[in-house]
């Protein structure tokens, strides 16, 4: 049943916490290997630091990529998504005017990484808008291949989008883009652990996944895959000891970008507790239950609001996290409401002009905490809707 691992979460329980897809939450005996990791860095620097982290990096990747079907070398741990978009966006080699083809559902961080190297850059960011509810996987291909343009020189879109909750039908695209001559860049924050992943069949150039989100590893544990084809062009963006190396290694792929000088790698080395975590406790089944919780709440929400589902009635539309449209509402209010009277935390904003409300349904929630949401919704709503004049 869901929330029978809620005990190995570090959360606080007095909140009721729906929204595991915007930093995650790390199981205890996840983090008591990454803590156990931050001792022994300190334990003796130089010798881990020094003479070990390298082989100790290759297996946390050699882990990492048999998860998502990757080989090793193919794989590089980064703090953030955020910091290896920014490296691959001021590796691409555009000329002015050309077109990077994105939708109107992306995360605002990659919008913003985009739009500032467009600048110097000279390249245009261009947004397909992408209607909701999405019909079928063949209707998005299409309404996003609309945008397509002779400039058309890169695709960048979400796997699985954070402000909207849609699962993006990424191989079709991938498929589509390589017959064409036209990169792809994916943004998997929210894919890892989330739903199964095999980075080389989705035919994706560069994908960029999260960890620490619905992985559960720590904060601070991303990673970047490029298919073997790309990865000369790819320049470090912290150049260091791996650039002109004096011990090089056969990828240089690995040895341009997984050193950056000295930090803290232990959240990276302690992906492999994270996987083995999921593992032991059966996470296809995890997801399942979680999925049936979550499809059973957004039924009771939408039919307390009246509001029309912006999923398809189709397998696959969602997994874990979803999205609710609200009546016009107060958006801050609510959520201001929602956390000081009842301490649930989740996001509410509005995407397009839709007040958008967004579950996320991990291991360690319960049928209660989707309760209290419910509840609290049925109280709240009335005295924040705007009423038609």
């Amino acid at each position: 049943m869901p929330g029978q691992l809620k005990t190995d979460f570090l959360l606080d329980p007095d909140v009721v916490f729906l929204n595991h897809g915007s930093f995650g939450a790390c199981p205890r005996p996840v983090f008591e290997a990454y803590q156990r990791w931050q001792r022994e860095l300190e334990r003796e620097p130089v010798d881990f630091l020094g003479r070990r982290v390298h082989e100790l990096l290759a297996e946390a990747r050699a882990v990492l990529g048999g998860l998502v079907g990757a080989a090793a070398d193919d794989v590089v741990y980064y703090p953030n998504p955020t910091t290896a978009a920014n490296m691959i966006t001021r590796s691409l080699s555009l000329a002015p005017g050309d077109e990077i083809l994105t939708t109107d559902h992306e995360y605002g961080a990659m919008d913003r990484t985009w739009r500032f190297n467009g600048k110097s850059a000279g390249f245009k960011y261009v947004h397909q808008p992408i209607p909701l509810p999405l019909t079928t996987f063949e209707a998005f291909v299409e309404a996003l291949w609309a945008g397509v343009t002779e400039r058309t020189r890169v695709i960048f879109l979400s796997h699985i989008t954070s402000a909207t909750a849609q699962i993006f039908p990424i191989q079709a695209v991938c498929q589509r883009a390589r017959a064409a001559g036209i990169l792809t860049i994916v943004d998997g924050a929210h894919a890892p652990g989330q739903i199964p992943l095999n980075l080389p069949e989705l035919g994706v150039d560069l994908y960029i996944g999260a960890c620490h989100k619905w992985l559960c590893a720590p904060k601070g544990s991303a990673f970047l895959y490029a298919r073997p084809e790309v990865q000369s062009w790819l320049m470090p963006l912290v150049v260091s000891w791996g650039y002109e190396s004096d011990w090089p290694i056969p990828s240089q792929f690995i040895s341009y970008h997984e050193w950056q000088g000295t930090r803290d790698l232990s959240a990276f080395l302690a992906v492999p507790a994270a996987i083995a975590y999921q593992a032991e406790h059966d996470w296809p089944s995890v997801r399942a239950e979680c999925h049936g919780l979550l499809a059973a709440t957004l039924r009771r929400i939408d039919a307390l609001t009246n509001q029309p589902a912006l999923y398809p009635d189709t397998p696959g539309a969602y997994h874990q996290m979803a999205i609710l449209r609200l009546p016009q509402v107060d958006c801050h209010a609510l959520s201001e409401q929602l956390y000081q009277r009842y301490r649930i935390e989740l996001p509410i904003h509005f995407w397009n002009g839709l007040p958008l409300l967004r579950i996320s349904c991990q291991a360690y929630n319960t049928q209660a905490d989707m309760d209290v949401l419910t509840g609290a919704l049925e109280t709240l709503l009335p005295t924040l809707t705007a009423q038609p004049a």
